[in-house]
């Protein structure tokens, strides 16, 4: 039998490349994950929380798109978030105290806490693709949709009670919607519950709203030029790195960290550039910062 002549170099590169993307595409998919429960933890807030999987694993999910107020401040970022998080619903200087506006957004923080506690009393559906979600190494991430044992999405219920703000990484939904679509969709939530005073909008100094959004980019405008001088050692892998990693790097933000996460992954840094907000001029500075590791 007459052996096969091998495949051109070119033509075996072409296939690899196929599976890798296949793989890749796969790898994006949301899995269903039925009959799973909450694990209360003394750490767990409104949109991060441990749950365990039917099979015995557990995992630390964060919510796709809401954002509730910290209330376990352990630290300088911490402290900063819950300020950003302050400012965006315009909650000013409360009775005339900063300490009382302090201690009324960790109230929030603890009130959305326990509403998740009650809302997952039942089990529920985690909607996953295992996307790194960020945090420490105890308490590793991965972002998830919640879907109620009444079939509501627990990220629009926290944001249509106002005990969370529309904000953070978005993907498309387990219902269909396109990334935008679900986004537009808490945006749209969020100003209902607005209007209808709930939660923290219920204390929101509407006459002040405009500046405290101002003053915040300002201050993370001022933090991303400070931090700016300390430069990582390594680039930071562009697929893996972490928001407040991220966040470190001139010019980018919250916002802008969030955007990168969400069109993850990338093959090529240029890819950046599909970004909405990233051009040739942000895009130069960033890939000074940025690798893409093997």
């Amino acid at each position: 039998m007459r052996s096969r002549a091998p495949l051109p170099i070119a033509r075996r590169l072409a296939i690899l490349l196929l599976v890798l993307f296949a793989m890749g595409a796969h790898a994006g998919e949301l899995q269903r994950i039925d009959g799973v429960r909450l694990n209360p933890t003394d750490w767990a807030d409104g949109d991060s929380f441990e749950v365990q999987f039917p099979d015995g694993e557990r995992h630390t999910i964060r919510l796709y798109g809401a954002d509730c107020f910290e209330w376990h401040v352990a630290d300088k970022t911490d402290a900063r978030r819950l300020s950003a998080q302050r400012r965006y619903f315009g909650i000013t200087d409360y009775r005339g105290s900063v300490p009382q506006s302090i201690a009324l957004a960790k109230s929030l923080g603890a009130e959305a806490g326990k509403t998740v506690r009650e809302l997952l009393a039942e089990p529920f559906t985690v909607h996953t693709a295992f996307a790194d979600g960020g945090g420490d190494g105890k308490y590793k991430r991965i972002y998830g949709f919640i879907e109620l044992a009444d079939g509501r999405d627990l990220a629009t219920v926290l944001v249509e009670r106002g005990l969370a703000r529309a904000f953070g990484v978005y993907r498309s939904s387990p219902d269909g919607l396109s990334r935008d679509d679900y986004r537009e969709h808490l945006k749209d939530t969020e100003l209902r519950a607005a209007a209808q005073r709930a939660g923290a909008w219920a204390y929101t100094d509407w006459d002040a709203l405009p500046s405290q959004r101002a003053e915040q980019r300002r201050e993370d405008g001022e933090l991303a030029l400070a931090t700016g001088k300390a430069r990582p050692t390594e680039p930071l892998d562009i697929n893996t790195a972490a928001r407040d990693e991220l966040m470190r790097i001139p010019g980018i933000g919250e916002h802008f960290a969030n955007a990168i996460i969400e069109h993850r992954p990338y093959r090529k840094l240029e890819e950046l550039m599909r970004v909405p907000g990233i051009g040739p001029k942000r895009f130069a500075n960033l890939r000074g910062w940025v690798s893409i590791q093997p």
